[in-house]
């Protein structure tokens, strides 16, 4: 059983090495470009157990993938995940143990997911409006998060980043706020354009959006920005900009209108393991099969995932009308 890669290279020759890892479609919040306001979940047992998820780690660390991003959902939610996130931080070869999370669960568990090995955070905040953050968010509580984030820079990551949605009509007014408030506690701050995942009722999609161009404009009045080139694989789909007077990087990821296809270095497992090679196309690969099979071996399950390299498209094509043909939301997509 020697014939499998030590790197996943696709049919584009791009190498994957990054994995976004979905560890629950559960969250405290219902933010609304997220998932509709009254969600049906996946049925618990269709949901991946820690030790599956598990599996699947250990599975991409042998074929090289060098980068987890736990997400969710609210990944630091799920009963009992620190158990994984202490045995992940373990597995050889796993250079970068991350997390994309709102915030709601930092104030307790910063410090204990350092220890554990991870070695940055991603934090999504949408305003600094304690009103609109409750209406963004449908249930969030913005001081709770505020605190969060600041547990997490007293913690000590390598890195920790604000991630903001921005959406016309709600928060775009928001823009040079919240760079600013990046800016005060010296940390990065990435816009991301709204993803046309799942068919929500709270927002018109084509009104709503907010493309990088017009947010950079936005900054640039206040804040001179200088480009610091392509993504890269550590930076994942983020273009960052510098400002010569901070620390704390500006960051874009347009999947609109600068897409970066041709960089894409990642794929995506939802919680019922399901193998997404893009996050805008439906191409994917039933891992949970695997998993679940009497017959169950590590191998098979790497060998599905090698496999699973020739149908990773080119690209994804969003449009900003508003329509889209993917009906799953960014909730059960991960992250």
């Amino acid at each position: 059983m020697t014939d499998l890669p030590s790197t996943l290279i696709d049919k584009f020759q791009r190498r994957v090495d990054y994995v976004r890892l979905s560890v629950t479609d559960r969250c405290d919040f219902r933010c609304v470009y997220c998932m509709a306001e009254e969600m049906t979940f996946i049925p618990k047992p269709d949901v991946l157990t820690l030790e599956e998820l598990y599996q699947v780690s250990l599975a991409f660390t042998e074929l090289g993938v060098s980068k987890i991003r736990l997400t969710g959902g609210e990944p630091l939610i799920r009963n009992n995940v620190m158990s994984l996130i202490e045995k992940m931080g373990q597995l050889q070869g796993l250079d970068e143990l991350v997390i994309t999370t709102n915030g709601s669960q930092l104030q307790r568990l910063a410090a204990p997911l350092l220890e554990a090995g991870v070695k940055r955070l991603n934090i999504s905040l949408d305003t600094l409006q304690p009103r609109k953050f409750r209406s963004l968010t449908r249930h969030g509580n913005l001081d709770q998060v505020i605190a969060g984030i600041d547990a997490a820079i007293a913690a000590g990551f390598k890195r920790t980043k604000l991630n903001a949605v921005i959406l016309k009509g709600r928060n775009e007014d928001e823009a040079l706020d919240l760079v600013n408030f990046a800016r005060d506690r010296e940390i990065d701050l990435s816009f991301i354009e709204e993803m046309p995942l799942g068919l929500i009722d709270d927002h018109d999609r084509a009104l709503s959006f907010c493309s990088s161009d017009e947010l950079r404009s936005k900054i640039e009045t206040q804040h001179s920005l200088t480009a610091l080139g392509d993504p890269s694989g550590n930076a994942g789909p983020t273009r960052y900009f510098s400002m010569t007077d901070s620390k704390s990087r500006v960051g874009f990821i347009s999947p609109h209108s600068n897409n970066f296809c041709h960089l894409c270095n990642r794929v995506r497992v939802t919680v019922e393991g399901r193998l997404l090679l893009c996050l805008g196309n439906e191409h994917s690969v039933d891992l949970r099969h695997i998993l679940r099979s009497s017959d169950y071996s590590l191998y098979k399950l790497k060998r599905a995932i090698v496999d699973a390299m020739d149908i990773k498209p080119e690209k994804h094509i969003f449009d900003n009308s508003g329509k889209t043909e993917i009906l799953r939301f960014m909730n059960m997509t991960g992250g």
